[in-house]
Formats: structure tokens, C-alpha cells, sequence
């Protein structure tokens, strides 16, 4: 699925974010636009950024992608071509909704790299 996928989430295994995106997935999962990749998580529910890939976003949370959607597009289209993975990344998240995703898979469709979502921490 994750080769077919414009976007491909990273989530800590077993958070509410995972629970969520599996037992209610978004349109844009489900469909497979979104692969979904559980990692496991370390003691205190989190994972580390993916260490392959350039980061050129951090935001608090999921509300901020679509509260700032002209900077996530802006940021993402104007990397270079050369290098790993755009890396946008979520500090917490308790779930990840539909209009979110979309603003970041409006800007992995101007990537030309693979863009990677790291939601790092859970509730």
C-alpha cells in the first residue's frame, strides 16, 4: 500500500492517534491516498522523528496543518528534488482528521519527493 500512497503517516503503535486511524480511518486512508506505518512507541508513548528525510515543518498539532495550510504548501513545494523524504511533523495528536491530511497531500502532490507525516506523541 505505501508504494501506491501520496502520503505515508508514521504513528506511535498503540497510541490514540493509531486506534483512531484504524478503527475510524479518515477518507484519504481508507482509500489508500494515506498509508498508515505503526511504529513502536518508547516508554512514554512516543517515537523519534524518522532519521532518513529532510524536516520542513514542525507543528504542535494537527490543527496547526490546516490553520497554516499556505505555509505547509509553500514549505513542502519548495524543496529541492535531491535528498530522502519531506518530513512534516506533528509533536501530538490525539487523532488526525481529513481536512488535516488534505492540506498535507495537497502539498505532497507539488513534492518531488515522497512526504512523510510523523505524529511523534499521543494523548
Amino acid at each position: 500500500m505505501a508504494s501506491e500512497a501520496e502520503l505515508i503517516i508514521v504513528v506511535p503503535r498503540g497510541s490514540a492517534v493509531d486506534r483512531q486511524l484504524h478503527q475510524d480511518p479518515p477518507p484519504s486512508v481508507a482509500s489508500g491516498r494515506v498509508a498508515v506505518e505503526r511504529v513502536p512507541a518508547d516508554a512514554e508513548g512516543g517515537i523519534l522523528p524518522p532519521a532518513a528525510g529532510e524536516e520542513v515543518l514542525s507543528v504542535l498539532s494537527p490543527e496547526a496543518l490546516s490553520r497554516d495550510a499556505s505555509l505547509v504548501s509553500r514549505v513542502i513545494g519548495q524543496a529541492g528534488a535531491d535528498g530522502g523524504p519531506l518530513v512534516v511533523i506533528v509533536q501530538v495528536a490525539e487523532e488526525l482528521r481529513e481536512e488535516e491530511l488534505t492540506v498535507v497531500l495537497a502539498g505532497a502532490a507539488r513534492a518531488r519527493r515522497p512526504v512523510v507525516l510523523a505524529v511523534l506523541g499521543s494523548t
